[in-house]
C-alpha cells in the first residue's frame, strides 16, 4: 500500500466488459510532505475519489480484488480509501 494524489481521470467508451462502471483516475505517489514523487499511474476507484485527493493505493492481486462484488478485475493498481488526515512522526 501507498500514499497518492488523485492528478486525473480516464474516459475510456471501449474496454474490458469487467471494468464497465468503474472510474478510472490518475494518480501520482507522493512523499511525507504531500510532494508528487511518482509517475502518473491509472488506478481503479473504489471509494469515489476525486481530484486532488489523497488516497490509500494497493496493487498486485489486492488491487484486483477490490471491488465490492468480490471478481477479480483486470488492474494493478486499485484506490480503497480516502485519507482525511495523517501524523507522521519525524525525528
Amino acid at each position: 500500500m501507498f500514499l497518492a494524489k488523485v492528478v486525473g481521470n480516464v474516459v475510456s467508451t471501449q474496454k474490458d466488459e469487467k471494468l464497465i462502471g468503474s472510474k478510472l483516475l490518475i494518480i501520482k505517489k507522493i512523499d511525507e510532505d504531500e510532494n508528487i514523487i511518482g509517475e502518473p499511474v491509472v488506478a481503479i476507484d473504489t471509494v469515489g475519489a476525486g481530484i486532488n485527493e489523497i488516497v490509500i493505493v494497493v496493487t498486485g492481486s489486492g488491487a484486483r480484488n477490490a471491488t465490492e462484488a468480490g471478481s477479480s478485475i483486470p488492474a494493478d493498481t486499485s484506490i480503497v480509501g480516502i485519507v482525511d488526515e495523517v501524523e507522521w512522526n519525524k525525528r
